[in-house]
């Protein structure tokens, strides 16, 4: 898409019509203390052929490891016909307009994007997605608050189970907007809430419990016994889930006698690469009669004067629209881009290619934790597990994967970087894209790390 710059005609032309003096004119309100002047650590501008060869040479510096860390980001196979569509111009550069009636193609694409993620979900509505996994968490807590009326105190149970970086993001957010984010210890044998440490809670106004599904140890939380307990004290209860495991796990819409309220999750596994950490995109789903309280957009279908189907923004209190400091959100935004490619993706697997695949990455897991027992690895929790396993190790966890690092292999993520007292505990992922050999690389190069640090 061709970038052509105003001219200095044009620029004056523009100026004379409105009757100012210079550009600089136009911004004479602002106090001239507020005022930067430059741009400190702005590089001096280059040529194309310049930036070019910077960029080859940036892109040189990665290298081709073999990677066993997930905690959030997930290397999964992508059919090469994703992202060969998703790149294709109608979708790689479009965006729902403010007319939106006049992007059938689009609206249609999110529309089969949202009732994908409702059948993986087990709730009827979905939002046409998030900026990411951890804001749409936080997004989630906000809209607990609204639809919880009977909840006055504007307390949420966050687990320290749920990934630190989202439950970062999530205080970021709501920390000023008056709600009490309460850290629910996880028990350290199994590494997951222990639903009788909730008990010091019962009676009281709790407004939401969120509910991780594999946690972020990899671990399975009892949804049924946590989300019956949310609501038995008149919480809502949130779930926070990775999308493939949905092809293997029970549905959060069927969690406990009620389902989950809410859910919100990362849609990276479904067809996003790890590019370096983004962009990727968050979903909710939640159910019905919580809809006008979730942020963000919702397309429908319909018949037109005429009889004939077509889709429409059923939903969209955003703030650029009528709602504005109404809205239910001035931050939401949908990945458009990476929804498309997800989309695709899903599509092209259908849902018994998402289940092989969740399955082959659970057994994948399964099989490198028993070949790291034999070589005398503890496996830190009890708990049953996804396609993650946290692995003690008798060494410090960070330079032991330093070391493995060295050799060619990303051995996993070192918990000690958010607990210290997992200090030697590392959290490694396995899914479909490794093979029995690459299994016996990590082992081996894992062996070596340790004997090198101990």
């Amino acid at each position: 898409m061709p970038f052509i710059p105003h001219t200095e005609s044009d620029v004056r032309e523009m100026l004379d019509a409105i009757g100012a003096d210079s550009v600089e004119a136009l911004f004479d309100e602002i106090p001239s203390a507020l005022r930067v002047d430059g741009l400190r650590g702005v590089p001096p501008a280059m040529s194309e052929m310049e930036v070019t060869r910077l960029m080859e040479a940036r892109a040189g510096e990665d290298a081709t490891c073999l990677n066993f860390i997930g905690a959030g980001a997930y290397e999964h196979h992508i059919p090469a016909a994703v992202w060969q569509i998703a790149t294709r111009g109608e979708f790689y550069s479009a965006y729902t307009p403010y007319q939106a009636e006049a992007s059938q193609g689009t609206l249609q694409l999110i529309y089969e994007y949202q009732t994908m993620m409702s059948r993986l979900t087990g709730l009827p509505m979905s939002n046409a997605s998030l900026y990411d996994g951890a804001s749409a968490l936080a997004e989630a807590v906000l809209m607990a608050v609204r639809a919880n009326r009977k909840s006055k105190a504007r307390k949420v149970l966050m687990p320290t189970s749920v990934h630190p970086a989202y439950r970062a993001v999530t205080r970021s957010i709501v920390g000023s907007q008056g709600i009490d984010l309460v850290e629910v210890p996880f028990d350290r044998a199994s590494g997951r809430v222990d639903v009788a440490s909730l008990s010091g809670f019962e009676g009281g106004d709790v407004t939401a419990l969120v509910i991780p599904q594999p946690n972020f140890f990899g671990v399975m939380e009892e949804v049924d016994a946590l989300t019956d307990w949310a609501h038995a004290n008149g919480a809502q209860a949130i779930g926070v889930v990775n999308p493939v495991s949905l092809a293997l796990l029970k549905a959060p819409g069927e969690w406990g006698a009620k389902g989950a309220d809410m859910v919100v999750g990362e849609g990276q596994p479904l067809g996003a690469p790890l590019s370096s950490g983004g962009p990727y995109f968050g979903f909710m789903c939640c159910r019905k009669e919580h809809v006008r309280q979730m942020p963000g957009r919702v397309v429908g279908r319909t018949q037109d004067a005429d009889g004939r189907e077509g889709f429409v923004l059923t939903l969209q209190a955003r703030e650029q629209h009528i709602r504005r400091s109404k809205a239910t959100s001035n931050i939401c935004t949908n990945q458009g881009l990476v929804v498309t490619a997800a989309t695709i993706h899903m599509a092209l697997l259908g849902p018994e290619g998402l289940e092989r695949v969740a399955g082959t990455c659970m057994n994948n897991t399964a099989a490198l934790v028993e070949k790291l027992k034999a070589k005398g690895f503890e496996v830190a929790f009890s708990g049953e597990r996804f396609h993650e396993a946290a692995i003690r190790l008798g060494a410090d966890a960070e330079q032991v994967m330093q070391r493995m690092a060295d050799e060619g292999v990303l051995g996993g993520y070192p918990l000690g970087r958010d607990d210290p007292d997992l200090k030697d505990v590392l959290l490694l992922c396995v899914t479909e894209t490794k093979t029995e050999a690459d299994l016996d690389a990590y082992v081996e190069a894992l062996e070596t790390a340790v004997s090198s640090v101990r």
